[in-house]
C-alpha cells in the first residue's frame, strides 16, 4: 500500500467518524521554544493544554514533522528520520480511553477491503504504564489481547508530558512484531526492531508540576478536561505494509536512494558505509525539499542554520561516495516526484525550491575548496610544532566561519594524523546554540518569565485585542511583572511588564513592529516601549513609568501614537506592494522569506542569485509606485485556508493560522496576501516607495530595503539635493553627472596606474642601486635598508632586491620601515642561500625575539620600537653568522 493512500485511509476513517479534518501546519513554527513542528500535536498545543479554546472537539491530521537530535543516527539506523509525517486524532474534551483504544485497533487490523490497514491482530502487541490498569482491561475486552502481549513499563516509556510542568498521562503503545528474522523474540521490552512501533496513544489526564526529566515530578492533580492525543508514525506504518526493512526504503524515499546510488555508481547493499551514505542523502534530501517547500531558507541561525546543515550533510555524502558533481537538482527531482501526491506545492513551488538548493550547493562547494585549505594549514601549523591534536576552537571556527561540517573536519584531520578535539567542539556549539534560544526566548517574551504569563493567561483568559479596530481603549490592569516576578506596583523610572484586558497595541509580528504609545490613569502615566505576544492569546506591554505609580487593577487609558500607526500601515502595506512588484517583474519564484517594516521603513529578503542590476532595480520601483499611482483599494477578507490557497492568497510561514485566515488584498489578485497587520485603506495613502539598497544576505538571497511616506519623500529630497551640490562641483548639468562623473574617474585611474609606474620603476632604481652595495658577511651577501614605504612596498623592495642578486651566491635582504612609533622587518632569501639552510621566518623571529612569521623565502615581523630599527639592522650580519 502506498504511502498516499495509507495517509488518505487514516483521514477518512476518522472523518467518518466525527473528526474535523486539519490540514498540516507549516514546518516553521511560531512556538519560541521550537525552530520546526517536531511532533503532530505541537499544532493543538493550545488547545490541548487549554491556552485557547479548541475550535472542535474531535479532529484529525496528518503532520508534517522535521526533527534534528539525533541527526548523526539517520542512516545508521532504521528508525531515525530527520522528516517524519505524523498522522493523529486529537479529542479535546470529547472521548477518552476507550474510543482511543477501540480506534486504533479497528483501523490498524479491519481489512483493507474495508478501509483498514490489515495488520494480522495475533502479531500486534502494545505496552501500557504500570499503573494503568484500566487500559490494560480494556485492551483485553476490545482487543482481545492476552497479558502476555500487554506489556508494562514505566515513566521513561509510557507516561508523556512536554517535559515543563503542564499536561501529561499515561500512554499507550501498539507495536507489530515483524518477524523472528529481525530481532529475538519476547516483545517491544526485548527488541525494537523487531516489535516495530507505530502507534501512541496519549491520555492527557493529569497537571504535573516542576521536576527534571521524563520522571520525578509531582502530580498535582486531575485536568479539569481530558485529552487525547495519538500519532501513528506514516513511515514506519508504510515500512509494514510496503513489507521493507526501514523507513528508508518506503515508496516516498527509496527512488532517492536508488537515483543517489546511480549517480555515484555503486549498489545499495554491497557495502555498508555506503548504504549509510545513501540512506543520509535519501532522508535529507526529502527533508530539504520539505522545508524549502514550506519557504525555509538556507542560513547561518535558526531554521535557515539546520536546512543548510541538512543540505551540506547530503552534498558531503555524495563527495563520500565518490560524486562531486552537482546533485541537489537531480535528487530533488525525484523526491518532488514521490511527494507531490501527498503534497502538491512542492511541485508548484519546485522552481523556486532548487533554484535555492543549487545556490546552495554551489556555495557549499566553493566552501569546501576555501575550508579545505584553511584546515590544511592548521594541521600542517599543529604538525610543525609536534602536536597532533586539533582544538575544538579550530574546529568550532571552521564550522561556524568557514561551514565545514565537523564530520569533514574529522575525517580530513584524520587522514593527516591529527585527532580534533570534538568534546571542545560541542561544547562551544553548546554554547553557541544556548545564546541563540536564550536570546529567542527573552525576544518572544521581552525577558519576562513566561510560567507567570501562563498563570495569567489561565487565570484571565485571552487579551481583547482591537488593534484592527481602535488607537484607544479603556483598559484594567491585569498584571504586572518586574525581572524579579510578579509586582502589585510600579514606580516612576520603572520598566515592567503590564498585561492589560483590552489593548489597541498591535503586537510585533508577521514583520510589522509594535505599536508605539502610552498608557495614562488618574495618577500615571506609562510610555510604551514594546508590546509582543509570549503566549497564543496574550499580549504584553513593556512599559517605563514616567509619572506616578501604576498599579494591579487601575483602569487606565491605553493610547497608541496616531502618526506611528500611520507610518507603520503605510509601511506594512508598502511591503506588500513591494513583494506584489518583486513577482510581477522577476516572475513567481522571488517569493518574500523575510520582512520587518516600521513607520518610514521596510525591508524585504526573498531568493534570488546575483544582485540585481540597476535597471531591474528601477523596474521593481516603477512597478510599487504605479500601483500607488492607480490608487488601488486594500481590503479584508476573512476566509478558510484552503479557500485563501484556493484563490492564490500567499501565506508566510512563520504565522500560525487558525480556521479561518485573514487576507490582506491590494488592487485584488495582484497582491493577496495572508496578513495580521494594520494596513491603510488605498495604496495612495502610502506617499511613495523608494527603493534604498539592495544587497546580499547569504547564499541565493537578497535584501531590498525602501523608505515610505513621508520618510520616503524625505529620502527623494536628499538624494535631489546630493545630486544639485555633485552636479555644481563637477560644473556640469545633472542630465550629463554620468559621462562627467565617468571621465574623472577614468582620469583617476589613469593617474593611479601612472603612479604605479612610477613607484615600480623607483623601486627597480633603488633596488638595483641596494644590490650593488651587498656586503659579504661569512660567505653570504646581505643588504639592509630602511624604507619610507608601507609594508607592502617594502615587501616588494626585499623581493626585487633579493632576485637581483647573484643566483650562485647565498643572499639575505632584510629592509626595515616604519609607522608612527613602530618599525617592521622585511627578510626575504634566494634560493642559494635557502639551500645553505637560511630561512626568512627563522631569521626575523631570531631578530625580534620569537615574533613574526611567513615563509622559507619571505617573512615579516612588528613590534619593533622605532628607535631601534637600526640597531637590528646592524646585528643582521651577526645573527647569520650565529647561523
Amino acid at each position: 500500500m502506498r504511502t498516499a493512500e495509507i495517509r488518505r485511509r487514516f483521514l477518512d476513517f476518522f472523518a467518518e467518524r466525527g473528526h474535523t479534518v486539519v490540514p498540516s501546519a507549516p514546518l516553521p513554527t511560531p512556538d519560541p521554544t521550537l525552530l520546526f513542528v517536531n511532533a503532530g500535536m505541537v499544532p493543538f498545543k493550545p488547545y490541548l493544554t487549554g491556552e485557547a479554546a479548541a475550535p472542535w472537539p474531535r479532529a484529525t491530521s496528518v503532520q508534517k514533522c522535521v526533527r534534528t537530535l539525533d541527526i548523526e543516527e539517520v542512516g545508521r539506523t532504521t528508525r531515525h528520520g530527520s522528516f517524519f509525517q505524523m498522522n493523529g486524532n486529537f479529542s479535546l474534551g470529547d472521548y477518552f480511553k476507550e474510543e482511543a483504544i477501540a480506534f486504533a485497533w479497528e483501523l490498524s487490523t479491519s481489512p483493507v477491503s474495508d478501509g483498514g490497514y490489515g495488520l494480522d491482530p495475533d502479531r500486534i502487541w502494545v505496552t501500557v504504564h504500570h499503573t494503568d490498569d484500566e487500559s490494560r482491561a480494556l485492551w483485553r475486552r476490545i482487543a482481545g489481547l492476552p497479558d502476555e502481549r500487554i506489556v508494562a513499563r514505566g515513566d521513561e516509556d509510557n507516561f508523556w508530558s512536554m517535559g515543563v510542568p503542564g499536561p501529561c498521562g499515561p500512554c499507550s503503545e501498539l507495536y507489530y512484531d515483524r518477524g523472528p528474522a529481525l530481532g529475538r523474540a519476547g516483545g517491544p521490552a526485548v527488541d525494537e526492531d523487531r516489535y516495530m512501533e507505530f502507534w501512541n496513544l496519549v491520555f492527557m489526564q493529569y497537571e504535573r508540576g516542576e521536576g527534571p526529566g521524563k520522571s520525578g515530578y509531582p502530580i498535582l492533580g486531575e485536568l479539569p478536561r481530558r485529552n487525547i492525543d495519538t500519532g501513528m508514525g506514516l513511515e514506519r506504518m508504510a515500512t509494514l505494509l510496503q513489507d521493507v526493512d526501514n523507513l528508508y526504503e518506503t515508496d516516498e524515499t527509496r527512488p532517492v536512494l536508488d537515483r543517489a546510488a546511480a549517480l555515484a555508481g555503486v549498489r545499495y547493499g554491497a557495502d555498508a558505509g555506503a548504504d549509510v551514505r545513501l540512506r543520509v542523502v535519501a532522508d535529507h534530501v526529502r527533508t530539504a525539499l520539505m522545508l524549502l517547500a514550506d519557504n525555509t531558507t538556507p542560513g547561518n541561525e535558526g531554521r535557515g542554520y539546520v536546512l543548510r546543515r541538512i543540505l551540506r550533510r547530503a552534498v558531503r555524502s555524495m563527495r563520500q561516495l565518490g560524486y562531486e558533481d552537482p546533485a541537489l537538482p537531480e535528487l530533488l527531482a525525484v523526491a518532488r516526484d514521490c511527494m507531490a501526491p501527498g503534497y502538491p506545492e512542492v511541485a508548484d513551488t519546485y522552481d523556486r525550491i532548487v533554484d535555492r538548493a543549487a545556490g546552495e550547493e554551489d556555495a557549499f562547494r566553493a566552501t569546501l575548496r576555501q575550508g579545505t585549505t584553511v584546515l590544511d594549514t592548521a594541521v600542517a601549523e599543529i604538525k610543525s610544532n609536534g602536536g597532533r591534536r586539533l582544538p575544538g576552537a579550530q574546529a568550532f571556527l571552521l564550522h561556524d566561519t568557514y561551514g565545514f561540517p565537523i564530520d569533514l573536519t574529522l575525517e580530513m584531520a584524520a587522514e593527516q594524523g591529527v585527532e580534533v578535539d570534538r568534546e571542545g567542539f560541542i561544547a562551544l556549539m553548546r554554547e553557541q546554540r544556548e545564546r541563540a534560544r536564550a536570546d529567542a526566548r527573552a525576544r518572544k517574551s521581552g525577558g519576562t518569565d513566561t510560567a507567570a504569563l501562563r498563570g495569567v493567561l489561565g487565570e484571565h483568559g485571552p487579551t481583547d485585542w482591537r488593534a484592527w479596530d481602535t488607537l484607544t481603549t479603556r483598559s484594567r490592569i491585569l498584571a504586572l511583572l518586574s525581572a524579579a516576578g510578579p509586582a502589585p506596583v510600579a514606580s516612576e523610572g520603572e520598566i515592567v511588564t503590564a498585561v492589560l484586558d483590552r489593548t489597541p497595541f498591535y503586537a510585533e509580528s508577521g514583520g510589522q513592529d509594535s505599536d508605539a504609545g502610552h498608557l495614562s490613569g488618574a495618577s500615571v502615566e506609562a510610555e510604551v516601549l514594546d508590546v509582543q505576544r509570549p503566549l497564543p492569546g496574550l499580549v504584553v506591554h513593556h512599559v517605563r513609568v514616567t509619572a506616578g505609580a501604576l498599579a494591579v487593577g487601575d483602569e487606565v487609558t491605553a493610547a497608541v501614537d496616531p502618526e506611528w500607526r500611520l507610518g507603520a500601515r503605510q509601511a506594512h502595506s508598502g511591503t506588500h506592494v513591494l513583494h506584489a512588484a518583486l513577482r510581477q517583474t522577476l516572475g513567481p519564484t522571488a517569493l518574500q522569506s523575510g520582512s520587518y517594516n516600521r513607520p518610514g521603513y521596510l525591508r524585504l529578503d526573498f531568493p534570488w542569485r546575483g544582485a540585481l542590476s540597476p535597471t531591474v532595480r528601477s523596474e521593481i520601483e516603477e512597478a510599487a509606485n504605479q500601483a500607488l499611482r492607480r490608487d488601488l483599494p486594500v481590503g479584508v477578507r476573512w476566509m478558510t485556508l484552503p479557500e485563501a490557497k484556493e484563490l492564490g492568497a500567499l501565506a508566510l510561514f512563520d504565522e500560525t493560522y487558525g480556521e479561518k485566515v485573514r487576507v490582506v488584498e491590494i488592487g485584488g489578485a495582484w497582491s493577496r496576501e495572508l496578513c495580521g497587520g494594520t494596513h491603510v485603506e488605498h495604496a495612495s495613502q502610502i506617499g511613495v516607495v523608494a527603493l534604498t539598497s539592495e544587497s546580499s544576505v547569504g547564499a541565493g538571497m537578497r535584501r531590498l530595503e525602501a523608505a515610505v511616506g513621508v520618510e520616503g519623500f524625505g529620502y527623494l529630497a536628499r538624494e535631489r539635493d546630493l545630486v544639485a551640490r555633485i552636479a555644481e562641483q563637477v560644473q556640469a548639468p545633472r542630465a550629463e553627472l554620468p559621462d562627467r562623473i565617468a571621465g574623472l574617474l577614468e582620469r583617476l585611474k589613469s593617474a593611479d596606474r601612472e603612479n604605479q609606474r612610477l613607484r615600480q620603476a623607483a623601486t627597480r632604481t633603488r633596488a638595483a642601486e641596494l644590490a650593488g652595495k651587498a656586503q659579504d658577511a661569512h660567505g653570504v651577501l646581505v643588504v639592509t635598508a630602511t624604507t619610507d614605504s608601507d609594508t607592502d612596498d617594502a615587501r616588494t623592495l626585499a623581493a626585487t632586491v633579493r632576485d637581483l642578486l647573484p643566483a650562485e651566491r647565498p643572499g639575505v635582504v632584510v629592509i626595515g620601515t616604519t609607522s608612527g612609533h613602530k618599525s617592521i622587518l622585511v627578510a626575504a632569501v634566494n634560493a642559494a642561500a635557502e639551500a645553505s639552510g637560511l630561512h626568512a621566518a627563522r631569521l626575523i623571529k631570531r631578530l625580534l625575539h620569537g615574533k613574526g612569521g611567513g615563509s622559507a623565502q619571505l617573512a615579516q615581523g612588528g613590534g619593533l620600537s622605532a628607535d631601534r630599527l637600526w640597531h637590528v639592522l646592524e646585528s643582521v650580519s651577526t645573527t647569520l653568522h650565529q647561523h
